[in-house]
Order: C-alpha cells, then structure tokens, then sequence
C-alpha cells in the first residue's frame, strides 16, 4: 500500500495518476433537473487546482500571520468549498482548528481558540454578527470566485514538517466536559495511521472501475475527514448528498445516476434504508448490488441487522472515536462471525478486563467478561498526551467489548455516563443530570437523561413538588438555560417538549444500589421517546 506524508501529499499523487477522474459529484444550487437532484463534477485536477488556489489567497490573506499558526475554522463541514478552505489553509502551512456548525455559541468557541493559541478564525457566514466581537483576525469563508479575484499567482513549494511530532490539525471532542469540549491535538504521527487506517478501510472491490462513495458527515468532525483521506487515496469520487440523513428515493438516484457503489452512512441513517427495504423489494435489491453498506457510530439495531445479513447485505460495522479515527471494523459476510469486530492493522490495543458496571449501556449477562478498549500509548493514533490516563500514559476509550472469539470482538457500551446522539455525536448525561439536581434541587427528587440514537436529549424527572407539571417544566428550562447555552445542539434540553414528568419512584432502578438504569428507561418508554421525536413506525 503507497504511502502518504499527509492529506496533501495524498492529493498531489491522486491528481497526477487520476487527473481527470472525479473527485467529487457536487449538487447544484438549483438542485433540480427535471425533478431530480442534478450533481456537477469536480476532477480530481480541478480539486487540487482549487485547494492551491485557496492556498495562495489565504497565504496572502494572513500573511501577518506566521505559518504554522493555529487558524480556526468555523464552518458547516457540508460543501465542496468547506473542504477546498480546510484543505487550503493546510497547504498555506497553518494549522486548521475545525469548529461546526453544532457548536453555535461564541464565548465556547472563543474560549478554545484562546486554549489553541489561534491567531485567526475564518467563518461561515452564519456567524457573521458575533466573530467581529473576538479578539483576533477573523474573515469569511469568501467563494472560489472571490478567492480567483485576489489569490496572488505565486504559491511555495509544500515543506515537510521539521518533526513528526508537529501539530497539522486540531478536532474538538464531540461531547462537552465541563461545559465545554475538549481540544483533540493530532500531529503528524496520528495523521500517517489516519491515512493507513483509512486506506485499509476504503480498498476498491474492483481496480477496474472507480468507487463512488457518500459523504458522511461535516469536515469539521473526525469521520469524514477520516474517510476522504481513505476516498482521495484511492482516486475515489465522493458524493455530496442534498442532505445527511438523504431519503431512500436520493439513495436509488445515486445509485443508478452517480455509480455510487459504496454507502457510507452512520447506522441511525442506514437503518432508515433497511427499514424501507424491507417493504420494497427493488429498495432491496438496489442495496444488496452495493459492494458495502458501511455503518458508524451506533450498532444497528438487531432487526435490521438480522434482517441485513439473511438477505446478503453486505454490511460493515465500522467502529471510531475522535480521538483515534476508525480502530475496529467487522469483516463482512452473510455468516453471523461476519458482524464481529477485529481492530485495524498497524495499530497496537488491549482490551483491559473490568467488572461488570451497573450502567453499561448494553445488556450482558452476570458471567460475561467485559473489557475496556485501551489505545497503548506505542500505538500511532494514541492521542495527544493530555487526552490519556495519567497513570499509565494510554489512552482509556471507555469503550466495553467482549471477545467472542480470539481477535474477534462485540461492542457491550460504554463504561461511563455518555451516551451517542443520532448522528453519532457523544453527550455527557450524567453532567446534564448533575446541573438539573443542583440548579432544581427543590423541584425535583431524582432525574435521568435517555436519548441513545435521537437528535438530542430527553429529561426524566420525578418530581420532588406538587407543582403542576407545565408549570415545573418550565421553570426546569428557565433555571438550566444558561447552562444548556454553552453545549453543543445535540446535548442541548432547551424545550419543554424534550422533559418528562412521571411519578415518584416509578423509574427502573437496580436492585442493589437503586440507581436508576438508563438503558431500561430507554427501553420502557420508547414509545413515548418515539412520538417526543415524530418517530413514524
């Protein structure tokens, strides 16, 4: 397998072997074409072209600036141009701290770019009436044209970074700690194993025909900045859906019009497909043509995935975190050891033995041997030093597996109090039910937050007041604002629609320590989470 230095260097060699190949299909503004979705396409020439153009405007643009500065970026994640800017500000020689549009609060977002040192944000025009108050450069992310307009002709060679050890990017955990996410520094050693991990994962069925993939998510978070590197490795095409979570009807207008062949999708998505599959028979056979239906994020659920593999889907579980891009991946296959999970190659894990926790958010029996996933600190895509255990120098995921069989794994949860939104986002419950006990300690007795695979969280309460339930509520929203403020969309509880009031004691609970059990709220009121979030059956 060729080797890459970075992401550019990644580029510069799929340009030259594949210059004309596209690299992306992009939908037009109109977005019809005779009451389709119409989509251009951009070579992988013209990629290159435009990412060293955005190369030479921004180099010029910040030229006050020294290279090898922090520069943030505040964007949506979701278009063509947000990629030739990130890619872009990389090739000028800055290092491109990513923000999405999820963290929409500024005195967050100002706060880490002050904890990065960042010397200049760039924006989406979103944010236009509130980064003029920052204090460091800012500047909207302009249009291709724009950049065309003032770009300088000249643009230095690419240099090689001076030590592997140097910084290229900086992500931001998924889920806020302490009310805000954490800086997630990776250099240049993290970036080989990202190019080396992502290239196993995206190796074309066929050398003979060009794979054509999804988008998966924004730029801004880890999995499809991981899985471009993977697609661009490759020379393959990436498709930009009109939307994340695109319908079924989208789904069949790639395939048949885009030679889309691979679908990458986070599982909350996939199993709307799968669902509509299994009431559509051509639906079916559309997706079974496919060379993988890769999944992220979350296990399907277990209809859909046993529905999946007796009708010879060929699904692939891929399993990752910020921190560390992908790390394990099932192998594919119609028979049941098909769905285990092993981890990549060129990676160095253990998978330490626990006890049996009393939140783990999946069901295990008393016997069962449970192990936390521990990224050893010689491993390339440990993170930086101060995301891993002081006491050990590795990296705890938190993560619970089981060995079903040698190298072969299942995913049992989590060891801790986080749980993972709808588009596979993590969210801190346990910090959303410590403000609530503290902030509404005369309002409520005892409270849980659920909300595994949903666009946000919901509240549980048993109140500790005969205060009429509208009413407390409320008066729940009104005290909690200030802290919901500060989080990202998806941890956010801003709205009445989103707290449940039941009785007192009426929550499950454990039969030793009498914790209430956040997986078994899940499952008891699932019809009634159902409806808060218009879940249609």
């Amino acid at each position: 397998m060729t080797s890459f230095t970075s992401h550019l260097t990644a580029l510069q060699s799929s340009a030259s072997r594949h210059p004309s190949a596209p690299a992306f299909q992009i939908t037009t503004k109109s977005g019809c074409n005779g009451g389709s979705v119409a989509w251009v396409l951009i070579s992988y020439h013209d990629f290159l072209r435009d990412v060293d153009l955005a190369a030479k405007y921004w180099s010029n643009t910040l030229s006050a600036i020294p290279t090898k500065a922090v520069v943030g970026m505040w964007l949506a994640g979701m278009d063509y141009s947000d990629v030739v800017h990130i890619y872009g500000i990389s090739r000028a020689g800055y290092i491109p701290q990513l923000f999405s549009l999820r963290l929409p609060n500024p005195t967050v977002v100002a706060e880490l770019l002050e904890r990065a040192r960042a010397q200049a944000l760039i924006y989406d025009r979103t944010f236009e009436s509130v980064v003029h108050e920052f204090p460091l450069r800012v500047h909207t992310a302009c249009s291709l044209d724009d950049m065309s307009a003032f770009a300088p002709a000249y643009l230095p060679p690419l240099q090689d970074p001076v030590s592997k050890e140097e910084l290229v990017f900086i992500f931001h955990t998924s889920g806020s700690t302490s009310g805000s996410p954490k800086l997630v520094r990776c250099n240049y050693v993290w970036l080989e194993s990202m190019l080396s991990k992502s290239a196993q994962i995206c190796i074309p069925q066929s050398p003979n025909r060009q794979d054509v993939c999804t988008w998966m998510g924004s730029m801004c978070h880890i999995a499809q900045s991981f899985m471009l590197m993977g697609a661009i490795q490759h020379g393959s095409c990436t498709i930009q859906p009109t939307r994340i979570d695109f319908s079924s009807e989208e789904l069949a207008d790639m395939i048949s019009r885009c030679r889309l062949n691979r679908l990458h999708q986070f599982a909350t998505f996939l199993t709307v497909h799968i669902r509509h599959a299994r009431q559509n028979p051509k639906l079916l056979s559309v997706l079974r043509s496919l060379d993988t239906l890769l999944y992220s994020g979350l296990p399907l659920g277990s209809e859909e995935e046993e529905f999946g593999y007796s009708n010879s889907l060929p699904l692939r579980n891929l399993f990752g975190s910020t921190e560390c891009g992908a790390m394990l991946i099932s192998e594919g296959g119609s028979d049941r050891s098909a769905r285990f999970l092993r981890p990549l190659n060129g990676v160095h894990y253990e998978f330490m033995p626990i006890s049996p926790p009393t939140n783990a958010s999946a069901h295990v029996s008393a016997n069962s041997q449970l192990a936390e996933m521990v990224i050893m600190s010689d491993s390339p895509d440990c993170p930086d030093m101060a995301l891993r255990q002081s006491s050990d120098g590795h990296f705890h995921t938190g993560d619970l597996f089981q060995e079903v069989s040698p190298g072969k794994y299942v995913s049992r949860g989590r060891n801790d109090d986080w749980i993972k939104s709808l588009n596979s986002l993590r969210c801190d419950t346990r910090s959303i039910e410590d403000n609530v006990r503290s902030t509404c300690g005369d309002l409520v007795q005892e409270c849980v937050v659920v909300g595994t695979g949903r666009p946000s969280p919901t509240l549980f309460v048993e109140p500790a007041t005969d205060m009429d339930h509208e009413l407390l509520k409320r008066e729940i929203v009104r005290r909690t604002r200030l802290f919901h403020s500060r989080r990202y969309l998806h941890e956010r509880i801003t709205s009445v629609d989103f707290i449940v009031v039941v009785k007192q004691k009426s929550l499950p609970r454990t039969a030793t320590k009498g914790n209430i059990r956040r997986q078994a709220v899940e499952e008891a009121y699932k019809q009634e989470l159902d409806e808060i979030y218009g879940v249609e059956d």
